[in-house]
C-alpha cells in the first residue's frame, strides 16, 4: 500500500511538470542565494557604517529584509497565504524611509511585505517584525513585556538589546555592522530561526539550534 501511495504521489508530481527533486533543489538554491546575500551584508557592512548614518540604516534595512527569509512563524500567525508580512517601527523612525524603500514591491512567495510606523508602543498590533531604534531604548522593557509570548521577531540596536530579552540585536564592531541572537527569546515566541541565520551571527544566546 505504501508503495502504491508513493507511486501515485510521484505520478501526480510528474504530471504537474514539477519533479519533486527539482523543487527541493530550487528551495536549497534559493536559501543558499539568500544566505550568500546576507553574508555579503555582514562582510560589507563596514564600508557603509563608516560612510554616514543614512547608509548605515540602508544596510540595516537590507538585513531586516533578509532576516524575514530565515524565520518560520507559527501556524495561525497569518490570516492566509497572501496576507502581508508586516515590519513595524516604534517611535522615531531612524530609517527615514530606507526600510520602506528596501522592501518596496518585494514579497516572500505570495506574501507581500509591508511597513507600518507606530508613534506609541500602545498601538503596536499586526506586526511580524518589530524594529526598536537606539533612540527609543527607554521603551524596550515595556515593549518586550507587552509582546511576550507573541510571534513577533524583535530587532533592536540599543546596547544589551538581546541580553534584555530582544531576539536580534545589531551592533558595531570595528565599524562593521554585525548582529547577535537571543535564541531563547525567539523560541519562547514560537519562532523558528534557521541555522543559516544563526551561523552568521556574532553570538547566539541559549536555545536549541534548528535547521
Amino acid at each position: 500500500m505504501n508503495g502504491r501511495n508513493k507511486n501515485r504521489r510521484a505520478l501526480r508530481t510528474h504530471e504537474a511538470g514539477v519533479p519533486a527533486r527539482g523543487i527541493r533543489r530550487s528551495v536549497r538554491r534559493f536559501a543558499a542565494l539568500v544566505q550568500a546575500a546576507l553574508l555579503c551584508l555582514v562582510s560589507a557592512g563596514a564600508r557603509s557604517a563608516q560612510t554616514s548614518p543614512s547608509s548605515e540604516y540602508q544596510v540595516k534595512a537590507a538585513f531586516l529584509y533578509h532576516f524575514s527569509q530565515f524565520v518560520d512563524w507559527p501556524e495561525g500567525t497569518f490570516k492566509d497565504a497572501s496576507s502581508p508580512l508586516v515590519y513595524c517601527t516604534v517611535g522615531e523612525d531612524p530609517f527615514h524611509g530606507a526600510l520602506d524603500t528596501s522592501i518596496s514591491g518585494k514579497a516572500i512567495g505570495a506574501r507581500p511585505l509591508q511597513v507600518t510606523h507606530f508613534q506609541q508602543p500602545q498601538a503596536l498590533r499586526g506586526c511580524q517584525i518589530l524594529f526598536i531604534g537606539a533612540g527609543e531604548k527607554r521603551l524596550v522593557p515595556a515593549v518586550l513585556a507587552s509582546l511576550k509570548g507573541n510571534a513577533v521577531l524583535t530587532v533592536g540596536e540599543s546596547q544589551n538589546f538581546v541580553q534584555d530579552g530582544g531576539m536580534i540585536g545589531f551592533l558595531l564592531e570595528e565599524n562593521k555592522i554585525r548582529f547577535e541572537v537571543n535564541l531563547d527569546a525567539a523560541e519562547h515566541a514560537k519562532l523558528k530561526l534557521s541555522s543559516r541565520l544563526l551561523a552568521l551571527a556574532k553570538r547566539v544566546i541559549g536555545g536549541q539550534r534548528g535547521g
